[in-house]
């Protein structure tokens, strides 16, 4: 006799929940600059489950100006959440293409070590540049000669694409990607150390899981208009609009973090393209001018110094003198505490408004990327309150009978330009 009993209907998976586990997961190994980052990267992970319901799919770059920031761990744990991943260092444009066009459903590939394709030593590689650019959309494909007769095919290049590497990318694939701008691990800053053996596995389970869920909401995707933030349009609505459909598909308050992150990572997002210098540059403008404590540089000082310093590159970059423009250009690589680009700022000396650079802006900088001051265990230019002025000498000596730190320590607080 069968058992009247109806069979339970299986409980529908909690999106917001399962994507809440995905962010731990990448909270446990990696420490992002910014809120926003693990939002970003937990909806990319889910997203690259429902591509094919998508006419465009977002780049994910995790850049940073020195080695040591975990982009490659970053890179191993999207890896482990992500379907059909391939983990790619040196390809072929025409290999690429074919990967894709044999892999069954859309593959998601990671390039680690991007800066070797792209970098100054690689050229600018322009058939895999091709292959990235054409694949963000679903209409990408690439005209190949193939067979022994060389007929001409076409091939798809449409997939998710993830990259981790040192400095920038070229600019049509910046403006095609999510970029997390990782830095080194400040000292109070720890993670769980990766064991493949353990966690390949959990990470696997949340991408199985990934895949049961993105199952369920195929339909209501593949036909939803996420409501976009206000002014969002052209290629950043291109890049973000997968992302804010799989936070409205996965609900709870992922639709008004995803929004939130989206105009957050919009404004933050800064071009790079110089990072060899950067931490000569950084370590001498602590040393050899914030050292005496001094609150802020004006710009015209700092290049004086600079170009003084005897066997230092600042007076040939490139057959040219370090100038300020160079030198916004280079900070601007690092970000403030409050993970801004370093920028000149404008403010008032008793001879006139100038621009120059602050120690408070610089001082996460010198943490993260700096090496201890000889003999000191902490970072020079963060415990005095000094000013040195348009016109004044970076050193202490005495203008006027009076010194220059009481001086400027009488100006009012400086003005942001």
């Amino acid at each position: 006799m069968s058992d009247p009993t109806p069979n339970p209907t299986t409980p529908p998976i909690d999106g917001a929940a399962l994507l809440n586990e995905v962010e731990a997961f990448h909270r446990r190994f990696n420490v992002f600059p910014t809120e926003a980052a693990y939002v970003a990267v937990a909806l990319w992970d889910a997203h690259a489950h429902l591509i094919d319901c998508f006419d465009s799919t977002p780049r994910l770059a995790f850049l940073s100006p020195e080695p040591g920031s975990g982009k490659s761990r970053a890179l191993e744990i999207v890896e482990t959440l992500t379907p059909h991943s391939h983990t790619l260092v040196s390809s072929s444009a025409n290999a690429l293409y074919r990967l894709v066009e044999a892999t069954e459903g859309l593959p998601t590939l990671l390039f680690d070590e991007i800066d070797t394709v792209f970098g100054p030593k690689a050229g600018d590689n322009e058939p895999v540049r091709g292959f990235i650019n054409t694949g963000h959309r679903r209409r990408g494909k690439a005209l190949r000669c193939v067979g022994e007769n060389q007929t001409p095919s076409w091939f798809a290049s449409f997939c998710a694409v993830a990259m981790a590497g040192l400095g920038s990318l070229p600019e049509t694939i910046l403006d095609r990607c999510v970029i997390v701008r990782m830095r080194k691990r400040a000292p109070n800053e720890t993670v769980e150390p990766y064991r493949e053996r353990i966690h390949e596995k959990e990470g696997h389970a949340l991408r199985d899981r990934l895949a049961k869920w993105a199952d369920t909401v195929r339909d209501d995707v593949s036909g939803a208009w996420p409501t976009l933030p206000e002014g969002l349009s052209d290629r950043p609505a291109d890049v973000w609009e997968p992302l804010l459909a799989v936070a409205e598909a996965v609900g709870g308050d992922w639709p008004e973090r995803a929004r939130a992150a989206c105009l957050e990572m919009l404004k933050a997002a800064d071009d790079t393209d110089e990072f060899s210098l950067g931490i000569r540059l950084l370590t001498d403008l602590r040393d050899k001018l914030f050292s005496a404590g001094a609150e802020r540089i004006a710009t015209s000082v700092i290049i004086e110094c600079l170009l003084g310093m005897d066997d230092a590159p600042w007076v040939d970059l490139d057959d040219k003198p370090l100038n300020p423009r160079t030198l916004a250009r280079m900070l601007s690589q690092y970000v403030t505490p409050a993970n801004r680009p370093i920028k000149p700022r404008t403010f008032r000396t008793p001879s006139g408004t100038v621009k120059g650079y602050f120690a408070a802006d610089l001082a996460d900088a010198w943490m993260r990327y700096c090496p201890p001051p000889s003999g000191e265990s902490g970072t020079a230019g963060t415990a005095g309150t000094a000013q040195v002025n348009a016109g004044e000498s970076v050193s202490d000596t005495p203008a006027d009978s009076r010194n220059t730190t009481a001086e400027a320590g009488t100006l009012p607080l400086p003005q942001v330009g």
